[in-house]
């Protein structure tokens, strides 16, 4: 029987096992052997990623094809508008190409949280707020380049869920096995 590996991924931490310069990696992390990342999640992204020694699974979670639902929380700066949602839901246009729909909704900052070392640059005259967006592809930085392309501006992003699986109850650093 398969088994995925779900791991919370700390804010600027490579999503690879081996060293780039001084920058952090999985190493750190996952001592489990010949296990791979199912995708990937930027350097300054944080949240779940999947890992796996199968690699039937491993393509079947990470290819776009297979139309897996990414979930993000995405903190981003102004005031999300109704305008904005409409544009993420529909597709937004970006450099490579048109996106596909996403599913997207305000919601209030995730409860329970966990802090972020450094934090967001808080600034007090420009107000944020919280996205919930889950896309079915997995281009370069998207979610960031989707919020800014209608206008909002990502300063934290969090991958809360792949499929059925979420980040749920792993602390920044955790990881926890899962039969499939």
């Amino acid at each position: 029987m398969p088994e995925l590996i779900l791991f919370n991924k700390p804010f600027r931490v490579l999503s690879q096992f081996r060293s780039d310069g001084d920058k952090e990696t999985l190493a750190s992390y996952i001592k489990i052997p010949e296990v791979y990342p199912a995708g990937r999640l930027d350097y300054d992204s944080e949240g779940l990623m999947i890992l796996t020694a199968d690699g039937a699974w491993q393509h079947k979670i990470s290819h776009p094809r297979k139309k897996l639902g990414k979930t993000y929380w995405v903190q981003v700066e102004g005031q999300v508008d109704d305008k904005a949602l409409q544009a993420l839901r529909k597709g937004v246009l970006l450099k490579d190409g048109k996106t596909r729909p996403a599913q997207a909704r305000v919601i209030a900052q995730p409860p329970d949280l966990w802090s972020r070392t450094p934090p967001i640059r808080y600034r007090a005259e420009i107000p944020d707020s919280w996205l919930e967006l889950t896309i079915f592809e997995g281009r370069n930085r998207q979610v960031r380049r989707m919020t800014a392309a209608v206008g909002f501006p990502t300063l934290r992003l969090i991958r809360y869920a792949v499929g059925q699986w979420s980040v749920q109850g792993l602390a920044p650093g955790e990881s926890r096995r899962v039969q499939v």
